[in-house]
């Protein structure tokens, strides 16, 4: 029990900040069609900003303004590239955004450098939240959840009851009507950008110090994020939050249960002939195969719901 409890734990506080990740994602695709390839970019610089802001005035004032920073920076993306490069079609909008990610990570090393940065999770949230029997779960990794699942709240509050929700929802479907009625719709678009890419940033303040800060860490999670994406369902912030709990949860345990089919077999009795075909495959943990299993459920989902669990659009 104590095993299951702190690894699902473990899980879902993982799943979550992969939900705050990828829910900026969900928005700016679901309300503007982009799929943006440099987001996992803006967490990074979530990150790099909470570092130097809480170097200076502390971890609590980074949680508020590196996100700000880097929604507006992503505002500036939006207006002054994409919004030029969006009547060319989708493929000129991956392609920018693809060239993005490169020229942020090299800003990036320029700024700060290659290696890790020493960004340290704050005073008062660094201890333990409860112990169960031996092992203790983290007062941060509670935090993270928190976080998340407020902001969960407060996305859905926003899309489905707000006006503001429906004066974005109506400006993606009915553009020219919403102008009609005296809104600027480029405008609207600049902020939905905005608020996806600041996500990002929250997501950068919270993972950077749980795990680590470095040019590499856009690259470890790009790919995740697209898969939470997708296996959600394009468009769908319900998907998303879903999508991210069962890979959270899935890598998780996978990690933790570091065992392989050729010990289940010797549990059973089946010895496996060290000099067979299959006994390098047999032979691979779990732990080893956690890094394929989220792509695996990917292409699981795509043979049998292609628009993934909660879809709404192709």
């Amino acid at each position: 029990m104590e095993f299951t409890l702190i690894t699902l734990l473990n899980g879902l506080s993982y799943g979550l900040l992969l939900f705050l990740l990828s829910s900026g994602l969900t928005l700016i695709f679901s309300m503007l069609g982009v799929l943006n390839f440099a987001h996992a970019s803006f967490y990074m610089l979530g990150a790099y900003f909470a570092y130097a802001i809480s170097a200076k005035l502390g971890f609590w004032p980074a949680l508020l303004l590196a996100p700000l920073l880097v929604g507006m920076l992503g505002a500036l993306v939006e207006c002054f590239g994409l919004r030029h490069v969006r009547r060319h079609g989708q493929v000129a909008e991956l392609l920018f955004t693809f060239g993005l990610s490169y020229v942020v990570v090299e800003l990036v090393q320029l700024a700060w450098g290659r290696s890790a940065l020493p960004y340290a999770i704050p005073a008062q949230l660094d201890g333990p939240l409860f112990t169960f029997y031996a092992t203790t779960f983290p007062i941060y990794r509670g935090f993270m959840m928190l976080l998340a699942l407020l902001v969960l709240l407060a996305a859905a509050w926003l899309l489905k009851r707000s006006r503001i929700g429906l004066l974005i929802q109506a400006a993606l479907t009915h553009p020219q009507m919403v102008e009609a009625l005296g809104h600027n719709v480029p405008r609207i678009f600049t902020w939905v950008f905005a608020a996806g890419c600041g996500l990002a940033g929250l997501a950068g303040v919270v993972g950077g110090n749980a795990f680590v800060t470095e040019p590499g860490m856009a690259a470890g999670v790009g790919s995740i994020i697209f898969v939470v994406v997708v296996v959600g369902g394009l468009g769908s912030l319900r998907g998303a939050f879903i999508a991210s709990l069962l890979i959270g949860i899935l890598q998780t345990f996978a990690v933790a249960l570091d065992v392989s089919a050729a010990s289940g077999l010797a549990y059973w009795g089946v010895q496996v002939n060290p000099d067979a075909t299959v006994s390098p495959l047999l032979q691979l943990t779990l732990a080893q195969l956690a890094p394929v299993l989220p792509y695996l459920l990917l292409v699981l989902v795509m043979l049998l719901r292609p628009r993934g669990l909660f879809g709404v659009r192709d």
